[in-house]
């Protein structure tokens, strides 16, 4: 398994202070998984996170991060949005301690 940081990308965009936390990270959640969006298997969200807006999803497998990265825009759709919000997607650079 690659190491978390590889496997983790940052999201900046998330519409803040519209839905609860909770809420909010399973829309994330779901959007990521979708194949439509290049997406797969989400191993965690991390969110909210301490900048506003930002969100973190780490993958269960590194190639999924790629195929996202590649991905032209993500636009987070779901009926609890009013509108669609377009999501800045960055591979994550930060080394974790575990």
């Amino acid at each position: 398994q690659a190491a978390r940081s590889t496997r983790t990308i940052v999201i900046s965009g998330v519409p803040a202070g519209l839905l609860q936390d909770d809420v909010m990270a399973d829309i994330l959640t779901i959007h990521f998984q979708m194949s439509r969006n290049n997406g797969g298997d989400v191993e965690e969200v991390t969110y909210p996170t301490q900048n506003k807006g930002v969100a973190y999803i780490t993958f269960e497998d590194q190639e999924v991060v790629e195929k996202v990265l590649k991905k032209d825009q993500h636009l987070l759709q779901d009926k609890r949005l009013p509108r669609l919000f377009p999501l800045s997607v960055t591979r994550c650079c930060q080394h974790v301690m575990s």
